[in-house]
């Protein structure tokens, strides 16, 4: 199985990707919204094909991406019958199965934090998806949401730490930098839950807690009811000067084919040394203008400021450094030529 676990410094949120790596089918857990670029990137560049999309439960402190990604994927959208939002495809009930091909779950109900949350569990109990009803030494909290701390312990007791405890649990949320825990460590460790901790000793501590209102939920709550559905129904807007695709890198990337089709519109940035340029390697291009990428912080005013730029170089890795010196430079339409002369049309 394909596993990334990728993170929102923002909102501190844990995004999982998990893919098949004979079929190609993958699925996204808990993705946020201001991060799509980020995982299509990461899909695309995987060659996996997104199926599916999930959330544990619906977020107070950041916005899914689940509806955004529907609509660029054709993925279909899951998360827990209780949560009662809109745009869901697959509403999950406690004991239901579900997932892509070859990686199946099993969605345990762990309500207590929200009365929508669940837990996902891999088929053969080696990892589970404990948003945040479980967290690496805490748990979530609840005093919103229809939250209620006696559900929790119980959520917790009855759903999670009855896995094995070799299990390996990854939460939604992490504010110091941990990534994973386990079973047995979260029987023993966890501040709230663990040790000799009962039902009495849980609530009272939950009870006493004085947390402040999370910043983002009045935005966050009434979005995720929609599965991530902006209120007026339209994607975000995205830059349209070109087809551009944004790498995992952060880099936009042109394919050579619409710089060949485009070339009147745009500024062609050749940055390779001049040694290293030959005629025939360009076909079908007769407007370049070469500035070597070591010169171009000292010369990059000669660059036209009246149209978007491409960046180009032997293999596509020095040009996306260009990027950042030109928009250091006050560009901001910018892009690389993926795979630079080695991945154009004449030298396939």
């Amino acid at each position: 199985m394909i596993f990334r676990q990728l993170y929102d410094a923002t909102s501190s949120t844990y995004t999982y990707l998990l893919g098949d790596e004979s079929s190609r089918e993958a699925m996204l857990i808990d993705p946020v919204f201001e991060q799509v670029q980020r995982d299509l990137a990461l899909v695309r560049e995987l060659k996996l094909d997104l199926k599916l999309v999930v959330d544990t439960h619906a977020h107070a402190d950041h916005i899914t991406a689940a509806w955004v990604l529907k609509q660029k994927t054709g993925c279909r959208i899951a998360s827990g019958e209780a949560v009662e939002a809109e745009n869901v495809d697959l509403p999950l009930k406690d004991g239901q199965t579900f997932g892509v091909a070859n990686i199946s779950l099993e969605a345990r109900s762990t309500p207590g934090h929200t009365s929508g949350c669940m837990t996902y569990v891999l088929s053969d109990q080696s990892k589970a998806f404990t948003g945040d009803a479980l967290l690496i030494r805490g748990c979530g909290r609840s005093d919103f949401q229809q939250g209620d701390p006696a559900r929790l312990y119980q959520s917790i007791n009855g759903q999670i730490f009855t896995l094995p405890d070799n299990c390996t649990l990854y939460p939604a949320h992490d504010y110091n930098g941990r990534t994973c825990t386990s079973v047995a460590e979260e029987k023993e460790f966890n501040a709230r839950v663990g040790g000799d901790s009962n039902e009495n000793d849980f609530v009272r501590y939950m009870n006493a807690m004085q947390l402040p209102h999370p910043k983002k939920i009045d935005e966050a709550l009434p979005n995720n009811m929609r599965s991530g559905k902006p209120e007026d129904g339209k994607l975000p807007e995205e830059p349209d000067w070109a087809d551009l695709r944004i790498t995992l890198a952060g880099f936009a990337e042109v394919e050579p084919e619409w710089v060949i089709q485009n070339q009147p519109s745009v500024t062609i940035l050749d940055v390779r040394e001049e040694d290293e340029i030959t005629e025939p390697e360009l076909e079908k291009l007769d407007n370049l203008m070469v500035i070597p990428l070591g010169q171009l912080r000292d010369r990059v005013d000669e660059v036209p400021a009246d149209k978007p730029v491409v960046t180009l170089c032997r293999s596509g890795k020095r040009s996306s450094l260009a990027i950042g010196i030109l928009k250091d430079a006050g560009h901001d339409k910018v892009a690389n030529v993926r795979g630079g002369v080695l991945h154009w049309p004449s030298a396939r």
